[in-house]
């Protein structure tokens, strides 16, 4: 059960890196280093299940930060600063969806972000 709730965040988050252009070497060893973090969390507690897809897009999205990588830009409302998408709710999940830092307004479903 933990292994299907991991691969299901995985395809999620690895579709999401692939809509802007993060797929590369770089982003899946920073995916799948977050998966290896989430896997011992879930073990430890299962009912946060729910949770796994979110927190691992956080964790990618804080990694790449760390390197001067904003992921994912908004790339949909009108602000002429450039500025990124954030995982809502902040927990994440259930139910994750990426919210622009700016406007809050709802932009996509985890995994359901399009080239920029």
């Amino acid at each position: 059960m933990v292994d299907d709730v991991l691969l299901s965040a995985r395809a999620l988050v690895l579709a999401d890196l692939g809509a802007r252009g993060y797929a590369d070497a770089g982003g899946v060893s920073l995916l799948e280093a977050a998966m290896g973090e989430r896997r011992w969390w879930v073990e430890q507690w299962p009912d946060g299940q729910p949770f796994v897809a979110g927190l691992v897009a956080t964790d990618v999205q804080d990694a790449l930060f760390d390197q001067g990588i904003r992921w994912p830009e908004c790339t949909t409302c009108a602000s002429l600063e450039q500025h990124a998408l954030r995982i809502d709710p902040e927990l994440g999940g259930p139910d994750p969806v990426w919210v622009c830092e700016t406007s809050g307004e709802a932009i996509a479903r985890l995994g359901g972000l399009t080239a920029g």
